[in-house]
């Protein structure tokens, strides 16, 4: 699929999410299509780079992998995750301007699919979706940016992944992921990963299926 995402760097120990219960094979991971690599905890954590497939750009300040790199071609089959998690749902894009963001992926082929506004904490946000391949890009900001010409501003966030058995995660992760509720999307289940407590610097949220992937 055009500007699908095929891998993200994350700057976190390798180890910390074999003990989380991923089959990481070197420092390699794959949910699904994407190849997560891990570049160790030492320096920067937090997800520190994407590649998306046809994208040769940076999209505003997110660190975009062009070109060609070291991962192969084919992603190879690897072990089940003991946790049942298979794939990444969505990425989350924090953005302190998200019109101005949503442009920026326009800019290279990426259009918004639908927007919607939810409630939080801190007050109404507004969401924007794309999709990248399977993956669905989620860009998340304030209704009314405080400075229309901000740039640079956005950056990857967190991630949705999800589970073929929510219970199987609960029972390998324990104390460590939260109790499963009822998502936004009709039938289907979210928890929170507490990362925190695992040395994984990356906020991260584990659904269950769409329907659709349990036919």
């Amino acid at each position: 699929m055009a500007h699908a995402l095929q891998q993200l760097v994350i700057g976190d120990d390798a180890d910390s999410w074999r003990a989380a219960g991923f089959s990481v094979d070197g420092n390699h991971l794959t949910l699904g299509k994407v190849v997560v690599e891990f570049a160790g905890s030492k320096g920067q954590r937090g997800v520190l780079g994407w590649k998306l497939a046809g994208v040769e750009a940076t999209v505003e300040s997110i660190p975009t992998i062009t070109g060609e790199n070291s991962l192969p071609t084919e992603v190879k089959a690897r072990p089940s995750n003991i946790n049942k998690i298979f794939a990444i749902d969505h990425v989350v894009v924090e953005s302190k301007n998200v019109d101005r963001t949503v442009a920026a992926f326009a800019e290279v082929g990426m259009v918004e699919r639908r927007s919607a506004t939810m409630m939080t904490p801190m007050g109404e946000r507004r969401q924007s979706f794309l999709w990248a391949g399977r993956v669905i890009i989620e860009v998340i900001g304030p209704l009314q940016p405080e400075h229309a010409d901000l740039d640079g501003e956005a950056s990857i966030w967190g991630l949705a992944l999800v589970s073929s058995n929510l219970q199987t995660t609960s029972h390998v992760l324990d104390a460590h992921l939260s109790e499963p509720k009822d998502a936004v999307q009709p039938g289907r289940k979210i928890a929170t990963m507490r990362t925190k407590e695992l040395d994984i610097s990356v906020p991260i949220v584990v659904m269950s299926p769409h329907t659709a992937e349990l036919a």
